[in-house]
């Protein structure tokens, strides 16, 4: 990690580090087998991959967020996610040299909807975590904690006077402008295009090795 500097990148985690497709959605779909709910095919469950689970098990069965059976359907998918996780997700390629060249001149952070529990333990184990400063994420219990609201825990435990952030879906984009951040949406995970731009994404890039000039340009 480098020594403290006054610019912050904050990495979403899913869709832009790692590609967690196969992990995520073969474990929510063994949650809906577990309560005897409809399958639904592993490809339609991608659009679940980012914010947190409560809301897509929601949606999956017409229950609130706090339901026994949404609740259930959780508790389910993490039985199997804790080991499921760490041998059915990847990184990206080219991830691990962009952090390397952006941990030169930046604080790096992750801020993530997976709670830290999950997250931690999966990037030591993709050999990701020595690259970043910090690593924001729910407590395991805080099933309604938004995006906004872990961008600026990353952000805050930085402590860098301005910052950036790195994410495939809306939610980050949006999350990222509530902190008053530019953000960059990648081409590369779960979100559209389209998706990021109506979001309001400043600047979308389709590798990583082009995350170094783009980060530059919106930090300079």
């Amino acid at each position: 990690m480098s020594a403290l500097k006054n610019t912050a990148v904050v990495f979403d985690l899913d869709g832009v580090l790692v590609d967690s497709r196969t992990a995520i959605t073969s474990c929510i779909k063994h949650a809906l087998d577990a309560q005897g709910l409809p399958e639904e095919p592993l490809d339609l469950l991608e659009r679940f991959i980012g914010p947190p689970l409560t809301l897509a098990f929601a949606e999956l069965t017409g229950h609130s967020q706090d339901s026994e059976l949404v609740l259930a359907c959780l508790a389910s998918y993490r039985a199997r996610y804790a080991e499921a996780s760490l041998r059915e997700t990847t990184v990206f390629a080219g991830i691990p040299e962009a952090l390397a060249t952006l941990s030169d001149d930046h604080r790096l952070a992750v801020a993530t909807s997976k709670p830290l529990t999950f997250a931690e333990p999966l990037l030591r184990a993709l050999d990701l975590r020595d690259e970043l400063d910090h690593v924001a994420a729910p407590d395991l219990n805080a099933h309604q904690e938004d995006k906004e609201m872990t961008i600026r825990s990353a952000l805050s435990a930085l402590g860098a006077p301005r910052g950036v952030m790195v994410g495939d879906r809306s939610f980050d984009i949006i999350g990222a402008h509530a902190c008053d951040i530019p953000a960059i949406g990648t081409s590369w995970g779960i979100g559209s295009t389209h998706e990021l731009t109506t979001a309001g994404a400043e600047v979308i890039v389709d590798t990583p090795s082009d995350l170094p000039a783009a980060i530059s340009q919106l930090l300079s």
